[in-house]
């Protein structure tokens, strides 16, 4: 017997006003996947995570989690029913600590009566955090910062939890360590779904890929497919 999908995205078509930069795209995230979306920037990937979590309304297609039509709601209610984006550039409130950053992740009615259980998740799985816990959170490293702002999205107890260009000016040494707690949270019963520039290191824990490009999927596959495929070594791995 086949899987449900946790997320369907079905002919998603959206514009900026008259321009139009989705051009009916679908793909499916099942519960436990690694999911990535790759491609070019102005690809269309940051505008289909923004229209799942509710940021952006859909001129045509369908957004079902857990089968129930979420296009166009708003976004609080989209986290509501678990689905949480960690926005690339990490948005965190700088002159708040650490752990008033991680606390506000906790603030949605699903989350709050948790928030303790979930902090102390938090901490054993980023244990500097724990340490800085107390420090303003725009003092810290653009690595610390990201941690941060994974920590924030685990606070609201997602089932679907959607990462921007994570790995966006981390050192190299850092972008490792991030990809294997991105595999540690997936382990944890947290479905995942990516969009990155590191192209490598994405295939090489994802479960399935979609690549798009100009606002079209031109192509999709296993993880493993997508790592063996001429296009994606020609187009994406031979310049990393």
């Amino acid at each position: 017997m086949s899987v449900r999908p946790l997320l369907e995205v079905d002919g998603l078509e959206v514009a900026y006003g008259d321009v139009q930069v989705i051009w009916g795209i679908s793909f499916t995230v099942a519960p436990g996947e690694i999911v990535t979306l790759i491609g070019p920037n102005g690809a269309g990937k940051t505008t289909t995570l923004r229209t799942i979590s509710g940021l952006l309304s859909p001129k045509a297609g369908k957004i079902r989690f857990r089968g129930e039509d979420l296009s166009g709601r708003p976004a609080h209610e989209v986290v509501r029913r678990g689905v949480i984006q960690i926005p690339e550039g990490r948005k965190l409130w700088p002159r708040m600590t650490v752990e008033e950053n991680l606390l506000l992740g906790a603030f949605a009615p699903r989350a709050r009566g948790m928030a303790h259980e979930q902090l102390a998740r938090v901490y054993a799985l980023f244990p500097l955090l724990k340490g800085r816990r107390r420090q303003l959170a725009g003092t810290m490293s653009g690595g610390e910062q990201q941690m941060c702002a994974i920590g924030r999205g685990l606070m609201s107890e997602p089932e679907l939890l959607m990462f921007d260009e994570p790995s966006l000016g981390l050192a190299p040494l850092l972008v490792d360590e991030l990809f294997a707690k991105i595999t540690d949270i997936a382990k944890q019963n947290v479905t995942i779904l990516l969009v990155e520039q590191k192209v490598a290191h994405t295939l090489e824990i994802a479960d399935r890929g979609y690549i798009l490009e100009t606002g079209r999927t031109v192509l999709s596959g296993t993880g493993k497919e997508l790592r063996e495929s001429e296009y994606v070594q020609r187009s994406y791995l031979g310049a990393e």
